[in-house]
């Protein structure tokens, strides 16, 4: 049994279906045709040596971890049994993590978000996630930002032809050879003096949200 109590045999799954999982990936995504709008404001964020704080919905997430493979992003994922076999498909695609949900058990989460931007790693962070409610953004990303002095940047994605699970998220799952458009808001400050008063700016970032996601299907 692991420390936080996954059976021995619940990581050797884990373990096969990442591993099925990034080889199916790989083929896949390698067929995408792949448009990108408005990256130069995070391009010029990263060459000023500004970590941000990545903040797109869970089911957009595997157009984004193939677009972003390897660029050592830190990666919140919840400490579930789902969140394992993601945990390890984004360690094969050159990401990092920090595990565990901003909702539950959310202290040890933001203080491992926090620890990662300030020390000039950017991270990533589904704020519907890991269980929902779909597109409603919870504030973990934005008190991580706060208290890192970060920006936060929106990504959506959107695919011309795609599958989407029977999930809580309507998970994106681009078909071979789909135009795939990722789309990105400016790098934005949480307007809050501390983090009880980053938590009132969660609408304003849902609408963000929702503005890049109708950049990205424009």
């Amino acid at each position: 049994m692991s420390d936080d109590g996954r059976s021995e045999r619940d990581l050797r799954r884990a373990r096969w279906i990442a591993r099925l999982g990034v080889l199916i990936i790989r083929a896949l995504a390698s067929t995408w045709r792949i448009r990108v709008v408005n990256r130069g404001p995070l391009d010029g964020a990263r060459a000023r040596g500004q970590p941000v704080v990545f903040a797109f919905w869970h089911g957009e997430m595997l157009p984004l971890l193939w677009l972003h493979r390897n660029e050592g992003v830190a990666i919140l994922i919840s400490s579930h049994a789902d969140g394992e076999i993601i945990a390890r498909i984004g360690h094969a695609l050159g990401f990092t993590s920090v595990r565990g949900s901003t909702s539950r058990g959310g202290g040890r989460a933001l203080l491992g978000l926090v620890r990662t931007l300030e020390g000039g790693g950017d991270v990533a962070v589904t704020p519907d996630g890991p269980r929902g409610p779909a597109r409603v953004f919870a504030p973990g990303a934005l008190i991580a930002a706060q208290r890192a002095n970060a920006p936060v940047v929106a990504v959506a994605a959107s695919a011309t032809r795609a599958w989407h699970l029977r999930s809580w998220d309507r998970f994106l799952i681009p078909k071979p050879f789909a135009r795939v458009t990722v789309a990105y808001g400016a790098p934005l400050r949480v307007d809050a003096a501390t983090p009880r008063d980053a938590t009132g700016q969660t609408a304003r970032f849902e609408a963000l949200l929702g503005e890049v996601g109708a950049a990205a299907r424009g």
